[in-house]
């Protein structure tokens, strides 16, 4: 085939290409500008654009820090207390220890301490005397009167057999009485229960046995007195009518009873 030959085998194409381009630009050209009646109007439709895709950030998972639990502590028990021994023995050498051991040995009885003393404390309480319930032994020196112009007095002689009581008591640490008080506290309150008003708390009855011996009245010296042939009695009818606890307290004399009276104090305020 020669090139005349191949140009014109291609015209045929090339004129058919060029008029479909020319149509296709006319027919845009006359939709443009011209409008024709009888073609219909087609609204366009609105195509609506998808959502933008929000892309929710990924949350990373909380991983919490791992706490290991704290070891467990095995806490052994408390030791059962042991039981307080409310022997006599053991009661007495208590008392002893907090005074001078030896001169207080012989002055305090050795048996049944914790039940004459509370027998002692609630008959006080009570203003009476609690008979065969002293906590300590009488004095071994009896009892002395001096006679003036037919009248008797008490011999201060008569006082100093109670010195040595008076000097035992008081040489007692006030705290570690309310210890030894506190250490002897339930057996004391089972004691009273059997003897007293169970609902009752001993330490009132404590309370009101030492105010009882506190309202003992001074007496100036010399205190006469007289003898029923059984024994002395007080010549002042106002001292003989106190109640017992209260003249065994003032046979003590002015000075033990004013000593006997501040230790008295001295604990009721701590007892408070």
């Amino acid at each position: 085939m020669t090139d005349t030959t191949t140009k014109k085998s291609l015209v045929p194409h090339i004129v058919l290409g060029v008029i479909v381009i020319v149509i296709v630009i006319v027919g845009f050209l006359v939709f443009s500008e011209d409008e024709k009646e009888d073609i219909p109007y087609v609204r366009p439709v609105e195509v609506q654009e998808p959502e933008p895709v929000v892309e929710m950030p990924i949350e990373e998972p909380i991983v919490e820090e791992y706490i290991p639990p704290e070891p467990v502590v095995e806490v052994a028990p408390e030791p059962e207390p042991e039981p307080v021994d409310v022997s006599d023995a053991a009661v007495k050498t208590s008392i002893l220890q907090l005074a001078d051991y030896e001169a207080a040995a012989s002055l305090i009885v050795n048996d049944d301490l914790l039940r004459r003393f509370v027998v002692l404390a609630d008959n006080t309480a009570q203003e009476t005397v609690a008979p065969n319930h002293q906590i300590t032994f009488p004095p071994t020196q009896k009892f002395r009167v001096y006679e003036q112009s037919d009248r008797s007095f008490i011999d201060a002689a008569s006082y100093k057999r109670y010195s040595a009581y008076v000097d035992t008591f008081e040489s007692m640490d006030t705290d570690a009485l309310l210890s030894l008080y506190d250490t002897y506290a339930p057996a004391i309150a089972d004691i009273y229960a059997e003897i007293g008003d169970p609902d009752d708390d001993f330490k009132y009855v404590l309370f009101d046995a030492i105010n009882h011996l506190l309202d003992t009245p001074e007496v100036p010296f010399p205190v006469e007195v007289y003898s029923d042939s059984v024994m002395y009695k007080y010549k002042d009818e106002r001292l003989e009518s106190l109640s017992g606890p209260q003249k065994q307290l003032l046979r003590t004399g002015p000075e033990n009873m004013r000593r006997i009276k501040a230790k008295l104090r001295e604990l009721k305020d701590a007892m408070q």
